[in-house]
């Protein structure tokens, strides 16, 4: 007996040292994947900004530089495929079209929203997309969230609200227009970890099926959309040395940052990527302060650190959460190696034949 019970004591301990360390790579895999997500994007942002910026090379063609991101993340995706480094599996065409419009729609809303509305109210309409994600999901996929995680996301839009919005002006064009940015960018997300799920692609193949896509119709579409929100045309632009190594600059970014999104996403959820996501609006804020002598507010400064508060205690509260659910499936559920036991114990306990009076082996 003693000696089962010490055999099975090897078998347990060396079957829960692989699921230790298959834990903290898959840790250190989250860690790996927010840290490209966050500094890819700042250093977007601040590179667009060198290159938008009057006092930079004026270039104000955002939805045209979009699409040249897709059109570099289209290519590294066809090479990838190429040379072997990834596999291309089916995902049906509808799928990928209708993905791409509601994509292109977040991208032309969002700068809409921005030239038709105040600053302000488009940082509102921005920080609306977590509730919005949260409804959607739960429509959708009958998602339930904790009061632990509907504190902490209350808590990050009223930080990151203080430190953004300013003046808030409403018309009805602008309202309309964000309103479809919002609904078309939390239904993209939402998608991005349905599609991979549902298909059983990682996140680099669904992006390299949809980035030629979304790149073909941004750049034919873009300059007509670039021109009704600044009314200049891409085609008399000035292309100078510095202008184009900042173009290739933010491209080479895109890239990372658009993998990133896609990986995040997928390993997570929409709602902890927008949340999660918040980190870099404080982050902008910070560098901008550094870099560029923005100007950083007490106000700033108490609504950054109010966000920073919320994004750990959600972080808090998904683990929590996810605890929970493996206790709850641990008392519904025994493991195999639980059965297996039960089954060797019923099978070599003897029983007592009731009319002989006999114990049968």
């Amino acid at each position: 007996m003693s000696l089962l019970l010490s055999s099975e004591g090897k078998k347990k301990s060396n079957s829960v040292a692989p699921m230790e360390q298959e834990k903290a790579l898959s840790s250190v895999s989250d860690v790996g994947a927010w840290a490209m997500n966050v500094i890819s994007s700042v250093g977007l942002i601040m590179a667009n900004k060198q290159l938008m910026s009057p006092s930079g090379y004026s270039f104000g063609f955002a939805t045209s530089l979009t699409g040249f991101h897709f059109a570099v993340t289209a290519l590294v995706g066809l090479i990838s495929n190429a040379t072997g480094f990834s596999t291309s599996k089916h995902v049906p065409l509808w799928e990928l079209l209708w993905f791409s419009v509601v994509a292109n729609m977040s991208i032309t809303g969002m700068n809409f929203s921005l030239m038709l509305n105040s600053v302000g109210f488009y940082q509102i309409s921005k920080l609306s997309m977590i509730p919005v994600v949260c409804v959607l999901e739960w429509l959708l996929h009958s998602k339930q969230y904790s009061k632990e995680v509907k504190s902490a996301v209350v808590v990050v839009v009223l930080g990151v609200g203080v430190c953004t919005v300013t003046d808030v002006n409403i018309n009805a064009k602008g309202f309309i227009c964000a309103c479809v940015a919002v609904l078309s960018t939390s239904v993209q997300q939402i998608a991005i970890g349905s599609l991979q799920k549902k298909y059983s692609v990682n996140s680099f193949e669904l992006l390299s099926k949809t980035a030629p896509m979304q790149a073909i119709s941004l750049l034919l579409l873009g300059p007509f959309v670039d021109y009704c929100l600044n009314g200049h045309s891409i085609t008399k632009y000035s292309f100078s040395s510095g202008a184009i190594l900042f173009i290739l600059l933010s491209c080479t970014l895109a890239v990372f940052c658009n993998v990133s999104q896609y990986l995040c996403i997928g390993r997570f959820s929409a709602v902890s990527f927008q949340v999660l996501g918040h980190m870099k609006t404080v982050a902008v804020l910070t560098l901008g302060w550094l870099l560029f002598d923005s100007e950083l507010t007490l106000k700033n400064i108490l609504g950054m650190m109010m966000a920073v508060i919320g994004m750990v205690v959600y972080s808090w509260a998904v683990e929590v959460g996810k605890v929970k659910s493996k206790l709850a499936n641990a008392k519904l559920s025994l493991t195999e190696e639980e059965i297996r036991l039960l089954k060797e114990g019923v099978e070599n306990t003897p029983v007592k034949d009731v009319e002989i009076g006999a114990v049968k082996t």
